[in-house]
């Protein structure tokens, strides 16, 4: 069973660095969680290092300019790894072509902003979906709508053979008291219906590379058993972790308030039912990140 704690502090001896999540851990899309904030702060004075590893379809600098609106302050973290980075960096060599479809709003169009560490980035063109040979998918074009409203479209670009970018394999999130879709949700829509979904966030491995190339600016040589994942997603914070065979801090306020019954501290017997419904192993458990 995952060891539930009552701080960060607890444990964070153990470990030189952390990757956090940010949605649902840090803030809730609107605020800054000042207890978060503090605990991180915290972390870093011991010497810790904080890598904050998001699923944003945004760059590393658009994630810090919305933290700053967040309230959330800069000596609270040392270096932010993005799924937007990980996923333009793949747009850009060509995944899927040079003519793509976007689906996102107009929040989300820096991530077609040329990215300056690749040598021959690929020219991307937005266009029709009728002339397109791929699919960028930043997020819905509502995030109220449900994923289903795009089936059409998915049908004929699944005829058509186009994969799909996804920015952000986030299902949903929180913002504020408010659940919104999230790009994930429409990858995972249209591999049911038989297309190819191409993901380099959490849970998978290219967010992790760059979170560890992100670590290694700050210090080289870390390994993975001094690092503690924090995250309050199942599916991809702790998924991913498990899967790069890190240790985890599962924040169980966050997407799975409801059923761990979390108040300031998840139900013990709560959360162990979820984890095991959710074939969920985190190292530890706690309420809210503090």
């Amino acid at each position: 069973m995952s060891q539930i704690i009552e701080h960060l502090s607890e444990i964070s001896d153990r470990y030189e660095a952390l990757f956090v999540d940010l949605w649902g851990c840090v803030h809730n899309g609107i605020t800054a969680y000042p207890e978060a904030v503090a605990a991180l702060q915290a972390y870093r004075k011991r010497g810790g290092i904080v890598v904050l590893l998001t699923n944003a379809p945004r760059s590393r600098h658009e994630v810090a300019k919305q933290l700053d609106r967040f309230g959330c302050p800069e000596d609270t973290w040392d270096n932010i790894a993005t799924s937007g980075d990980s996923a333009r960096t793949a747009m850009f060599t060509g995944a899927v072509g040079n003519k793509v479809y976007f689906i996102g709003t107009e929040f989300d169009l820096p991530f077609f902003e040329p990215l300056k560490l690749i040598e021959n980035p690929v020219e991307i063109e937005r266009v029709a979906l009728e002339d397109a040979e791929g699919i960028v998918c930043c997020g819905p074009f509502n995030a109220h709508d449900d994923p289903d409203t795009l089936r059409p479209q998915f049908l004929y670009a699944k005829q058509k053979g186009l994969k799909l970018l996804c920015a952000n394999p986030d299902i949903v999130v929180d913002r504020g008291e408010t659940r919104e879709w999230c790009a994930g949700a429409l990858a995972q829509l249209y591999t049911e219906m038989g297309g190819e979904s191409l993901y380099f966030g959490k849970p998978h491995s290219p967010i992790y590379d760059l979170a560890r190339r992100r670590l290694s600016e700050i210090k080289p040589g870390i390994p993975d058993s001094a690092i503690l994942a924090v995250g309050d997603g199942v599916k991809t914070d702790i998924a991913g972790a498990m899967g790069e065979d890190i240790d985890s801090l599962f924040i169980s306020g966050g997407l799975a308030a409801a059923p761990t019954r979390t108040d300031r501290q998840p139900d013990p017997e709560a959360l162990e039912m979820y984890l095991a419904e959710e074939a969920s192993s985190p190292t530890y458990s706690i309420g809210y990140l503090r």
